[in-house]
């Protein structure tokens, strides 16, 4: 059972974001999250992790616009709550909701993901300014200005110096000006944490195919060979890469589905290899993503 015993805070009770103990716990979370969601982060100042939290979920919390209350325990001082929560490693975040824990996560999480886990417990949050900055360099991106949506990307980065979105950005702007090894080196750079996220992984895998592709030389040749012999498999394969590398998509999943069609088993099953490295590239949700998985499936099950 938690303890019961009242007593007043040391902060005023409407605070956004304050501290407690064990003696004001009941004050500050229980009875708050009568009101609204409490989220009670137990944390420990030998903990490198927690320090990676704080500034993040704070941050997250007031840009909930005061829909959810943030409450810090050191369990080191009042080890008591986190006991009786069976609160066995740190950072722990627990939600208060009428009084009672209903939900939780343990580790630094990123912002999207502690957004998406406030939103849980409140409903749909507006952006965050980083939702609007990406927004706003996307769009400058997509209007040919790559030059603001840089200057808007770094800033993103000023503020969280391992958002991955904006690191992939950054990246692809570089590897856009046919810089690869600028674009690779400063993918090397980022925070060991965001370096699995699948944004970057899409920018790595453009990186491979960028290198790839710079050895080809002219593609007319590739033609030739084909219309020469069809069935020169390799000649599709180049050329594929080739295309890719010019923008042209289509013609890139086609010349690779053409392969797998025509003889999966070349090169160890090289072509449907490659067309998944083009879509990771590409990304998920990129129209040629979807209609080049569309037609694989259709090819690989019928």
């Amino acid at each position: 059972m938690l303890t019961d015993t009242p007593a007043a805070g040391q902060t005023p009770a409407g605070a956004l974001i304050k501290d407690t103990t064990t003696a004001t716990f009941r004050q500050d979370v229980m009875q708050e999250s009568l009101q609204q969601p409490v989220l009670v982060d137990f944390w420990a100042p030998w903990c490198g992790p927690c320090k990676q939290l704080t500034p993040i979920i704070e941050k997250a919390v007031k840009d909930a616009g005061g829909k959810v209350k943030l409450v810090k325990m050191n369990i080191d001082e009042h080890p008591q709550i986190a006991g009786q929560l069976g609160i066995q490693s740190i950072p722990a975040v627990i939600a208060f909701q009428r009084g009672q824990p209903v939900d939780g996560f343990m580790g630094a999480l990123p912002e999207g993901q502690i957004k998406a886990f406030i939103e849980r417990l409140v409903g749909p949050l507006g952006p965050t300014a980083v939702e609007d900055l990406m927004a706003e360099a996307q769009a400058a991106a997509e209007a040919g200005d790559t030059e603001a949506a840089a200057e808007i990307y770094a800033a993103v980065l000023g503020q969280e110096p391992g958002h991955a979105g904006a690191i992939a950005a950054l990246a692809r702007l570089i590897l856009d000006r046919d810089d690869v090894e600028g674009a690779r080196q400063f993918l090397d750079s980022a925070p060991p944490e965001a370096a699995k996220d699948p944004a970057i992984a899409a920018v790595r895998a453009a990186i491979e195919l960028a290198e790839q592709a710079a050895s080809l030389g002219d593609l007319a040749g590739f033609q030739r060979r084909i219309e020469a012999d069809p069935a020169d498999y390799q000649a599709r394969f180049d050329l594929a890469l080739g295309l890719n590398a010019k923008g042209q998509q289509q013609e890139a999943v086609d010349q690779l589905i053409e392969i797998v069609r025509r003889d999966r088993t070349w090169n160890e099953d090289g072509a449907r290899k490659q067309l998944l490295q083009l879509f990771e590239a590409w990304g998920p949700m990129d129209p040629m993503t979807i209609r080049g998985r569309r037609k694989l499936s259709t090819l690989m099950f019928s």
